[in-house]
């Protein structure tokens, strides 16, 4: 049995957690509630950065962080791969991983910034953030095309950065502006990986 470090509010654990239900990997894999925040957490015993996702696998050894993790669960997997082998296809895949795992880097560095005394926080890198963020969804509206005609890790990770601007930035509201990624986004959202996942606290 593999063994998930999890939050409910990560987006990189969403991601994974996706991940095992497109792979159908839900009764391979135990899920362990963990606060890396907490001082008491053992967590840097089997991820020494501290974070989740951490997956472990059942010789002991231990893989992160999400693109890693995913990437071997999909290995395991029976289903049609969510990382395409060789080719065009996978570095389209990993390209489109790459830009939601960019946005969700962004919207939690938004997030932890926040989370610091008023004084000490900087607006600066808060709105070097949220540019960034915007600039990848202009760019994603303009390039619908390329997340239309499958559901690959890079379409995956898109949806769950997608979601998770709408768990913790609602009041921004991506959609204003961006018709066709708010299409693609609601073709996929009624996923089973996607709607048994969704982030709370």
């Amino acid at each position: 049995m593999l063994k998930l470090r999890y939050s409910t509010t990560s987006p990189f654990v969403r991601k994974v957690s996706a991940t095992i239900i497109e792979c159908g990997l839900e009764n391979h894999v135990e899920n362990v509630m963990t606060n890396p925040f907490a001082p008491d957490t053992d967590l840097s015993q089997e991820n020494p950065l501290g974070k989740v996702p951490a997956l472990v696998l059942e010789n002991g050894e231990v893989l992160f962080d999400s693109p890693v993790i995913c990437e071997y669960l999909d290995s395991l997997g029976t289903t049609p791969r969510l990382f395409p082998p060789s080719g065009v296809s996978r570095w389209t895949a990993l390209r489109l991983q790459a830009v939601g795992d960019g946005i969700l880097d962004a919207s939690v560095g938004r997030v932890m910034e926040s989370r610091r005394p008023e004084e000490q926080q900087s607006p600066v890198f808060k709105d070097r953030c949220k540019a960034a963020t915007e600039r990848t969804l202009d760019v994603l509206e303009r390039n619908s095309d390329q997340l239309s005609g499958g559901f690959q890790i890079g379409q995956l990770t898109i949806a769950c950065a997608l979601d998770y601007l709408d768990f913790r930035f609602s009041m921004e509201n991506w959609r204003e502006g961006r018709s066709n990624l708010e299409a693609w986004h609601q073709s996929v959202c009624e996923r089973p990986s996607l709607k048994n996942t969704i982030p709370h606290d």
